[in-house]
């Protein structure tokens, strides 16, 4: 697996992961109907850097790095990360996290934040934490979740 900068023309591969995701309403705040060009915008355009993990010329996953405040904050940055469903649990997202650990600090960021982790994502809980991340706070009930109604949150932060 290789996982290289992402071209505008990776986008036609990476908006199936992403509104599957986004529709699924358990992980991201983002809903589930939007527009490909509202995707595009949220995932590739409002963006410093987009990755994708790719294998035998197929896309497996994807994440992106973006400064998580301006100005004064902006020494910090926040990361999202998508894996394909068929492809999940072969270490992709933990090879994608790492990766973004190293591209962070060549980019000159001092942290990464994770603004807001559902907690009912054990799965992301325990791959972020065995990345080094710690829980830095729980929001009560900040995330609408699709199936589970209001449950919380975390952010989780990792110096670099």
């Amino acid at each position: 697996m290789q996982i290289r900068k992402a071209g505008k023309s990776d986008f036609e591969y990476i908006y199936p992961l992403v509104a599957e995701v986004f529709a699924n309403g358990d992980t991201y705040v983002f809903p589930g109907n939007l527009s490909r060009g509202e995707i595009f915008d949220i995932w590739m355009k409002n963006i410093q850097i987009v990755y994708v993990a790719v294998e035998d010329g197929k896309i497996l996953g994807t994440y992106y790095i973006k400064p998580n405040q301006p100005g004064h904050g902006s020494h910090v940055c926040n990361a999202g990360y998508i894996v394909s469903a068929e492809e999940r649990g072969k270490g992709i997202g933990k090879s994608m996290c790492l990766h973004s650990l190293e591209e962070a600090k060549m980019l000159g960021y001092k942290a990464i934040q994770y603004n807001l982790v559902v907690s009912t994502n054990k799965g992301a809980v325990k791959l972020w934490e065995s990345c080094g991340f710690e829980i830095v706070g729980t929001l009560p009930k900040s995330f609408n979740h699709k199936k589970l109604g209001y449950v919380d949150a975390y952010v989780m932060y990792k110096e670099l």
